[in-house]
């Protein structure tokens, strides 16, 4: 639908102005020079040739906010616009300067039906072209939640039904074209696009401020060294765990602080949940088929939270893994659940690092060491005894690293009374040779949590090195 050149007044019968303004409707009408454009009845106004702009597509490209609105055209091109009912614009654009003479000089119009939130979704989404994915269509009397849970597109909770409307306003969130492609997803290797990410987005229930994060998200599970096949298939606890940075933190309104690793944060929760959802839907991970997991963990269905920069003593964990200052980014680790530390006593970093050290020797097993990375989730209680003895981050992993190092005699097989254990053909001299738990670069820490409470926690790892997943971090392209 379109409109030729010469005056185009657009209005809807439900807005007092519009039906002020029928006497010079019907002037101008009469002229043979205004088409008339009305949004809600193809009757109105009465006993002129009306373009009903029933879809409100024609009302969207003119750009219409108020009616009335009386525009000039020239060449498909608005060369002059009045807003309401306003004398002196109208007899301007029309030419005629008596128009109106009986009304009042001005008078506010309605907002236009187009701008209506439920319109205005609609409207959006036809603006950036059809979609790429493929519709379904539900049954009349087929349940939109239920049709979720019969096609095997959840992760167990209902999801948002993901309509155009709604995945048309999630891609607002981003400038990045909605047909780019971002990677492959393990274990299907199907193309994963920024449109299929803003779907799962949508069904997990994000924000559209919070897509670039589940982009960058998305980005980190697609690369080789993170191995998202491996973890998507291992018997293993582990899951992807989100880590966000920089100042993206606060605009979305992430929590860093009371209960960060829990409940009750929407972008927390459902920024976790979209990457699973998208590794799930588009690239196949689910449990029971490639998911193998013995036992899994609640993190599984969400695990991300912000780390505490405002009040940390320390570099950022994004910008000790190379992220400029200032910029936002994403890490994301193969990690288990997160299991407590309790220290209420330490008053010296290296009591308290000796507290950690203890916790840490369990992860996986106190007897398997070096296959196993770690994060250590420091509360600023914990962290103020490292601040005030002037520790920073590379002091306490080099204690830590120590600390959690333990002779070769109490790891191999039957030590303790335990089968479990390294073979004692691996060392030469098992009383003599200490062997570190972790390796160099497998101990990281991230400041977060409440300001009350002498309690830190460790996220464990799944295998690293070749076969297993090193933690990665990705710059936010927003």
């Amino acid at each position: 639908m379109s409109v030729d050149d010469g005056l185009v007044v657009v209005v809807k019968r439900d807005c007092p102005t519009c039906q002020l303004v029928l006497p010079v409707i019907g002037e101008l009408a009469t002229g043979g020079s205004l088409t008339v454009v009305s949004q809600d009845d193809p009757a109105f106004p009465p006993g002129i040739s009306v373009t009903h702009d029933v879809a409100l597509g024609l009302s969207h490209r003119l750009g219409i906010e108020i009616v009335p609105t009386l525009l000039l055209r020239e060449r498909n091109q608005t060369r002059g616009s009045a807003i309401g009912w306003n004398r002196a614009e109208w007899r301007q654009l029309s030419g005629n300067p008596d128009l109106g003479a009986e009304l009042p000089a001005a008078r506010p119009g309605c907002g236009a039906l187009n701008l209506e939130p439920h319109h205005a979704e609609r409207l959006a989404a036809s603006d950036q072209g059809a979609p790429i994915a493929r519709s379904v269509e539900l049954g009349e009397q087929e349940d939109e939640h239920e049709a979720g849970f019969a096609r095997g597109w959840t992760d167990g909770l209902p999801v948002v039904p993901p309509t155009p409307e709604r995945v048309a306003r999630m891609l607002t969130g981003t400038r990045r074209n909605r047909a780019e492609i971002v990677g492959r997803i393990a274990p299907d290797f199907a193309e994963c696009g920024i449109e299929k990410i803003a779907i799962n987005a949508v069904m997990a229930g994000c924000r559209p401020e919070y897509l670039p994060v589940v982009i960058a998200a998305v980005e980190a599970a697609c690369l080789p060294e993170f191995n998202w096949h491996g973890l998507a298939a291992t018997t293993y606890f582990a899951g992807p765990v989100v880590i966000v940075n920089g100042p993206i933190t606060r605009e979305i309104g992430m929590n860093s602080e009371l209960n960060a690793l829990g409940q009750g944060n929407r972008a927390n929760a459902t920024i976790g949940r979209a990457l699973q959802l998208v590794l799930r839907n588009v690239g196949g991970a689910r449990p029971g088929e490639v998911d193998r997991a013995t036992l899994g963990n609640p993190g599984k269905l969400s695990f991300c939270f912000a780390e505490n920069e405002r009040d940390s003593p320390w570099t950022s964990l994004a910008e000790e893994r190379g992220t400029p200052p200032g910029v936002s980014a994403v890490t994301l680790f193969a990690g288990e659940g997160p299991r407590g530390v309790v220290d209420q006593l330490s008053r010296a970093p290296e009591s308290l690092a000796r507290s950690l050290a203890m916790a840490l020797r369990a992860v996986a097993h106190p007897k398997l060491v070096l296959g196993f990375d770690a994060f250590v989730v420091i509360s600023p209680e914990h962290a103020r005894v490292f601040r005030d003895a002037g520790w920073d981050k590379q002091r306490l992993r080099r204690e830590l690293l120590e600390l959690t190092s333990v002779p070769a005699a109490e790891l191999v097989r039957g030590a303790g009374g335990c089968a479990e254990g390294l073979p004692a053909s691996m060392f030469s001299d098992p009383e003599g040779t200490r062997v570190p738990k972790f390796r160099p670069d497998g101990l990281w820490f991230v400041h977060a949590g409440g300001r009350a409470g002498l309690f830190s926690a460790i996220i464990g790892g799944w295998i690293n090195g070749q076969g297993g997943s090193q933690p990665v971090t990705r710059e936010l392209d927003r």
